[in-house]
């Protein structure tokens, strides 16, 4: 046995991995701007039956209520780059695209929430694909 030690080399993150990387911290981001947007109307900052928990519909209160604990937590999770941050983060899109995709006679429409979560998605799969098939490659 030697009693060398043998110098290690820093691992340099590939292009993919970067990339994956700031994908998810953008979207880090954006959960916290859309937590922040359901707190206020749940605090009621603006006037409007939509704009107050008391005053809003049961459906609303619902959605609302999940939206504003779990987009946070998504952030949170998707800055530390953790794996469960994909997966809160996931929950949160379903939901808005349930309610903003199927139900926009309740909730309004909102195609730039559809197609920011859409985007996310894609590119998510697509750097998730590369990045196996890189590793894939780079063990043979």
């Amino acid at each position: 046995m030697s009693d060398e030690v043998a110098p290690r080399l820093p691992i340099r993150p590939s292009a993919y991995e970067y990339a994956l990387d700031l994908l998810l911290r953008a979207a880090a981001l954006s959960c916290l701007v859309l937590g922040t947007a359901y707190w206020v109307r749940l605090l009621g900052f603006f006037p409007g039956a939509e704009w107050r928990f008391d005053l809003m519909p049961l459906y609303w209160q619902a959605a609302a209520v999940s939206l504003a604990v779990l987009f946070p937590f998504a952030a949170v999770g998707l800055w530390m780059l953790a794996s469960w941050g994909p997966v809160v983060w996931f929950l949160c899109a379903a939901m808005e695209v349930g309610m903003y995709g199927f139900f926009p006679n309740l909730y309004g429409k909102q195609p730039l929430i559809l197609v920011l979560h859409a985007t996310v998605a894609v590119a998510y799969a697509i750097l998730r694909i590369l990045l196996y098939l890189e590793r894939r490659r780079s063990a043979h």
